[in-house]
């Protein structure tokens, strides 16, 4: 190549006077900040119910509806999984959560046309694929139930949720089942929960690709692993205690967690330059 000649590439990355944007940075953080980050959710709540019991409902319901599909077509017996995995997927449902407390703190105003079209315009954006994500677990997670149920229970599960607990609590074989499933999804709930925690709040707020988001999520639970693995075991325990009563714990946990996430991203994730 002569000295005159010049790559095409470089040409075009001067030409187009574009630099790619810098990683976000990621803070760390302790578990005061986690409590701090809770009572500010607590607050966000308090201010704006309706939003909250809104998202949460819709939540609540679509776990109901999930669990009396199932049985209705007989399979009632894989409920509670079902219900376990339906939690994975809250990070998804609260995106409004995240968005009015984005305006709560930027002094905007609170309106449903507002926050619901923010909502619905992430369709067309990275945080779409972060619902496929989420999704995605949601699936495997099910199918690996499946295959445990095959290989300690059987082909021929109970069709009945009285005999499926009945055979999981009262055989080897069951508990069995009980204790792999349980650390299998525990270790599936902690995957999701530190590639969404930061990712989901952070591609609302920011045009960032998803994978950048993900990554970012998973730095900010490595960089603070005590205080960010103590807060997903709050988000664990909330849930559980919420999905109990038929999901209506849900109208009230969801939008505390929701609206916390968002704060406690703010407190993990350095502001944009």
């Amino acid at each position: 190549m002569s000295q005159d000649e010049k790559p095409v590439a470089s040409e075009g990355a001067e030409n187009s006077g574009e630099r790619p944007k810098a990683a976000p940075q990621v803070l760390t953080i302790g578990a005061g900040d986690i409590v701090d980050a809770l009572g500010q959710g607590l607050r966000d709540f308090r201010a704006a119910p309706r939003f909250g019991l809104f998202f949460g409902g819709v939540y609540a319901l679509g776990g109901m509806l999930i669990v009396l599909t199932a049985s209705a077509l007989g399979m009632s017996y894989i409920s509670y999984p079902l219900a376990v995995g339906f939690a994975l997927i809250g990070p998804f449902v609260a995106v409004g959560l995240y968005e009015v407390s984005r305006r709560r703190e930027a002094g905007e105003a609170l309106d449903w046309p507002g926050v619901l079209g923010v909502v619905f315009a992430q369709r067309k954006r990275e945080l779409g694929w972060m619902a496929f994500v989420s999704l995605f677990v949601l699936v495997v997670w099910m199918y690996q139930v499946r295959i445990l149920i095959a290989l300690f229970i059987g082909l021929r599960a109970p069709t009945t949720m009285d005999a499926f607990v009945s055979v999981v609590l009262g055989t080897p074989e069951g508990l069995m089942f009980l204790a792999i499933g349980h650390v299998i999804g525990a270790a599936m709930a902690l995957v999701l929960f530190s590639l969404t925690v930061v990712s989901f709040p952070l591609l609302l707020e920011r045009e960032l690709d998803f994978v950048t988001a993900m990554i970012t999520s998973v730095r900010a639970v490595v960089t603070n692993p005590v205080p960010m693995i103590g807060w997903a075991f709050v988000i664990m325990i909330l849930l559980m205690i919420a999905i109990g009563p038929f999901f209506i714990g849900l109208f009230v946990a969801l939008p505390i967690l929701g609206h916390t996430t968002w704060h406690l991203y703010r407190k993990l994730v350095a502001p944009e330059a």
